[in-house]
C-alpha cells in the first residue's frame, strides 16, 4: 500500500480536498435545557450540543459507532457542507461507504465536544444570565463531563448501545473515559494514539501554549470578544502544538534547513527556514477557525485526564469495562509513545479483559492517526465486524485476544 508523505501538512487544515464520501451532510443541534451536573460540582445550564449522522441506524440500533474527535476537531467529521465545499470533514478518509467506517454498515456519530467553540457550549456562547459570552466565568470541564453530555446525545437518538466508541489522541482517552464510565453503554472501544493519563511533558507543552495566549494583551483576561482577539498568543500555542504532532523524520522529510524564497541567510529577524513560514502559517490558520478560550479549557480537561485515578492502579479503573478493546499506536508518535499504549494493553491482559493491540509502524509522528488511513483500515474493519458479529450472534468473527504484538509493516502484515 501507499504511505503517506511523513512530512506532509497538517491534516487540521484540510483533511480531505473536494472528497467527502458521504456527500453532503447538515450539522444538527440538540438542546439539553436542564444540562449537566459537571466533575467539578458546579451546574452548566442550558447545554447546546453540535452534531453529525452518517449512514442509517439498523432496526435493532446495533449499529451505532461514535468518533470523538481531537483537541482542534469539531462535530463535521465526514462529507461536505456544500457541494463545492473546499475540504470534507476532518475525518474523511475513514467514514463512508466501503472505508474503515463504513457507512453502508454502520451508522456514525461525532459530536463537538463540550466547552469547544463550533456548535457545543463552550466559553464563547451566551451565557444567559448576563446575554455575553461566558469567557472565564464558564466552568472548567473534564473530559469525563464531555463523554456525559455524548451520552445525553446517543440516549436522544434512540442508542443504548453503542457498537463501539473511537477516536484519536483527545478522541481515545474519550473512548477510554466511555468503556469504564458507561460500562453497560459500548461494545468496543477503539482507542488510537492516546494514553492511559496525560504526561509532563505533554503537560508542560500545552501549558507553554495557555501562556501565551495569557501573555497576549487582547486576552483581557478572557474577555475579549467586543474587540480584537488574542490572536498571536493562539498561534502561538497552536505553533507549538503542531510541533508535537510531526516526528523529526516528517519535519526533516518536508523542510530539511531549506532556506523560504533565497539563496542565502536575510541576515535579520525574518523567516529564512521553510520550516518558519510553514508554523507561521499554521498558527496564523487556526485563529481563523478556533476561540482561544476553549483551547484554554480543552487542553486543561486533557491534562486533568488520568484514568486510574482514585483507584488502587490502571488494572482497577479499567477492571469495570465490559467492551473490546483495540489499542493503535504508531512507531514515531513521541506525544504519545507506545509505550503508554502497552501500560494499556498488560493493564487489560492482567484482568483477562478482551484486548487487541497494533502498532503501526510510521513517519507521520502522533498525525499519523488521520494519515495512514489506508493501513489503518483493514485492522479498523476487521475488529469492527469481529465486535458486531459476537454482539449480534453472528460468530466470533475472529480470534481473540492480541491482534499483533508487533509493527505493522508496509504492506499491513505484521512483522516484528
Amino acid at each position: 500500500m501507499s504511505r503517506p508523505d511523513p512530512g506532509a501538512s497538517s491534516v487540521a487544515l484540510c483533511a480531505a480536498p473536494q472528497r467527502g464520501g458521504v456527500g453532503v451532510v447538515e450539522t444538527r443541534v440538540l438542546e439539553l435545557p436542564d444540562g449537566l451536573e459537571l466533575e467539578s460540582g458546579a451546574r452548566l445550564a442550558p447545554i447546546t450540543v453540535a452534531y453529525e449522522t452518517y449512514g442509517r441506524l439498523a432496526p435493532d440500533r446495533r449499529n451505532a459507532v461514535l468518533v470523538c474527535h481531537a483537541l482542534s476537531g469539531d462535530a463535521h467529521a465526514a462529507g461536505l457542507h456544500t457541494p463545492d465545499d473546499r475540504c470534507a470533514g476532518w475525518f474523511d478518509d475513514f467514514i463512508g461507504p466501503g472505508r474503515a467506517f463504513d457507512t453502508d454498515r454502520w451508522f456514525v456519530i461525532c459530536s463537538n465536544v463540550l466547552g469547544g467553540c463550533k456548535g457545543t457550549t463552550g466559553p464563547s456562547s451566551i451565557d444567559p444570565r448576563t446575554g455575553l459570552p461566558y469567557g472565564l466565568s464558564f466552568p472548567v470541564v473534564t473530559l469525563r463531563d464531555m463523554v456525559a453530555v455524548q451520552r445525553r446525545l446517543v440516549a436522544h437518538l434512540g442508542i443504548d448501545r453503542l457498537l463501539a466508541v473511537a477516536g484519536g489522541s483527545m478522541g481515545g482517552m474519550q473512548a477510554l473515559r466511555w468503556a469504564v464510565d458507561h460500562p453497560d453503554a459500548v461494545a468496543s472501544c477503539l482507542a488510537i494514539a492516546t494514553a492511559p493519563r496525560q504526561s509532563p511533558q505533554a503537560i508542560a507543552f500545552h501549558e507553554i501554549g495557555r501562556q501565551a495566549i495569557q501573555a497576549d494583551p487582547a486576552w483581557r483576561n478572557g474577555a475579549y470578544h467586543a474587540g480584537p482577539a488574542p490572536d498571536a498568543g493562539l498561534a502561538v500555542a497552536r505553533m507549538v502544538g503542531h510541533i508535537t504532532y510531526l516526528s523529526e523524520a516528517a519535519m526533516q522529510a518536508k523542510f530539511g534547513r531549506r532556506l523560504r524564497g533565497k539563496e542565502e541567510f536575510g541576515y535579520d529577524l525574518g523567516n529564512d527556514f521553510e520550516v518558519e513560514s510553514y508554523l507561521r502559517h499554521q498558527g496564523d490558520a487556526f485563529t481563523r477557525r478556533f476561540d482561544a478560550n476553549s483551547y484554554l479549557y480543552i487542553t486543561k480537561a486533557i491534562d486533568y485526564f488520568d484514568l486510574g485515578r482514585g483507584e488502587r492502579s490502571l488494572a482497577a479503573a479499567l477492571a469495570r469495562a465490559r467492551a473490546s478493546f483495540l489499542l493503535m499506536s504508531f512507531s514515531s508518535d513521541w506525544l504519545y509513545p507506545t509505550a503508554q499504549t502497552r501500560e494499556l494493553l498488560r493493564a487489560l491482559l492482567l484482568n483477562g479483559q478482551d484486548a487487541s493491540f497494533c502498532e503501526i509502524d510510521s513517519a507521520a509522528g502522533h498525525d499519523a492517526f488521520l494519515l495512514e488511513h489506508e493501513r489503518m483500515a483493514p485492522v479498523l474493519r476487521g475488529f469492527l465486524e469481529r465486535v458486531h458479529g459476537r454482539w449480534t450472534g453472528g460468530g466470533d468473527g475472529g480470534e481473540g485476544g492480541v491482534l499483533a504484538q508487533g509493527r505493522k509493516g508496509p504492506e499491513g502484515e505484521g512483522s516484528a
